[in-house]
């Protein structure tokens, strides 16, 4: 029995590993030491507008056996529009996670050197960080593989090291389950706290996962009567990550400093409180984090850019291990010298920003059309919930130009 259930997990993990990388656990540190549990119900929040989304597109992978991306090239008609739509999200998702891979991998570097202290070489006049290296060898070698079953495994095994790392942590902090479930179920808007919540929002709503959603379920599954097994999958395991991100904002609300600012700090600071043991678990699951979400940016990114330029989608393909392979080595080689690409940073912020509430709209109205999907497109249930959830990546699109130039908007 035990075996059927992990024979039927599919991609869904992967998903949730890619949207809890280092920036959601230091999110939510921020979120649990500056708000403690008031915050709550917008992961809450954006586990729904997220387990939404997921399933249209592992709807549309299944239905289709085609990539989001490959879609877009292929339904978008006008020129100019498909080539400014495709533009964007290369832009957006493959500028993007190269510049935020070496935070990935600097992320699971912190969590290991809270484990083992640090570990520099010098050489050539730089100090290179040898635990950033190591961490990208594990990435290299299980994206090397090029076998989709063996990377679902080995992050199936991460996300749940992940997972019992962040909870048993939130259980020895010892919370009030009042106040979680006070928390969760009564929305509340502290003095500023704005750009927060529409930042524990944006960082489980990723444009990215939609793509490697709808790529990832063709690898697993080829038939209309899968589409059930999808679903499940989509939401055990979104609801999973969703939980795991509230376990770091209930731990973070146990320690009242404002000197911590990101998991690293955190571990440290629940060590005189809660023993070591809290220390170890955040730590591990800060490195489980990183290392997760430095294989699935490099995937994602391979995955995109292959469909929108009609390169083919294949793990042991020469030109997606290309593609792969220099995101993850442009995230090493930055993370290991300690160098902060912070323009690019910026650029792929302002990029994924504006992708966001335009590929909602590109998924609604693919979702709509009878000549894609047939009896599987959309009802008017999922529509009103799409437009709802558009709404929000609204939001979020103007919370990352705030962020970026310092609008003042809010």
């Amino acid at each position: 029995m035990i075996k059927d259930i992990f024979n039927n997990i599919g991609p869904g993990p992967l998903v949730a590993a890619a949207f809890i990388g280092p920036g959601t656990v230091t999110l939510c540190t921020i979120a649990g030491i500056n708000f403690g549990f008031a915050l709550l119900w917008a992961m809450g929040l954006s586990i729904i507008a997220t387990v939404v989304l997921q399933e249209m597109a592992a709807r549309l992978g299944i239905i289709t056996q085609k990539g989001l991306s490959e879609i877009i090239r292929t339904e978008i008609y006008n020129p100019v529009l498909k080539s400014l739509t495709v533009i964007l999200i290369i832009s957006a998702i493959v500028i993007g996670n190269a510049a935020y891979e070496a935070g990935n991998i600097s992320g699971g570097v912190l969590g290991l050197e809270t484990l083992v202290g640090k570990h520099n070489l010098e050489l050539f006049g730089f100090s290179i960080n040898t635990l950033c290296i190591l961490t990208g060898l594990i990435a290299f070698s299980l994206l090397y593989v090029g076998n989709y079953k063996t990377i679902e495994r080995a992050l199936m095994a991460l996300v749940l090291l992940m997972s019992l790392a962040f909870l048993i942590t939130a259980i020895l902090t010892k919370p009030n389950i009042a106040n979680i479930l006070k928390g969760v179920f009564i929305p509340v808007f502290p003095e500023d706290s704005l750009l927060i919540i529409i930042g524990l929002i944006g960082t489980t709503v990723v444009p990215y996962n939609l793509f490697l959603h709808a790529s990832l379920v063709k690898e697993k599954w080829k038939y209309k009567r899968d589409l059930s097994l999808a679903r499940k999958d989509a939401y055990i395991s979104v609801v999973l990550g969703g939980l795991v991100s509230m376990c770091i904002i209930i731990s973070a609300a146990s320690i009242q400093s404002m000197n911590i600012s990101n998991a690293s700090d955190l571990a440290k600071g629940l060590k005189p409180l809660f023993g070591s043991f809290a220390q170890y678990f955040l730590a591990v699951g800060l490195f489980a984090a990183g290392i997760t979400s430095a294989i699935t940016a490099p995937l994602a990114a391979a995955y995109v850019s292959c469909g929108c330029l009609g390169f083919k989608s294949d793990l042991k393909s020469k030109k997606f291990k290309a593609i792969w392979m220099f995101i993850l080595v442009l995230g090493v080689l930055l993370s290991s010298l300690n160098f902060k690409p912070i323009d690019i940073i910026k650029f792929a912020q302002v990029a994924n920003g504006i992708l966001l509430p335009i590929i909602v709209i590109v998924l609604i109205w693919i979702m709509n059309k009878s000549s894609v999907l047939g009896t599987y497109k959309n009802n008017i249930k999922q529509n009103i919930l799409g437009i709802l959830i558009l709404c929000i990546t609204i939001l979020l699109s103007i919370s990352a130009l705030h962020k970026v130039f310092g609008l003042n908007i809010f």
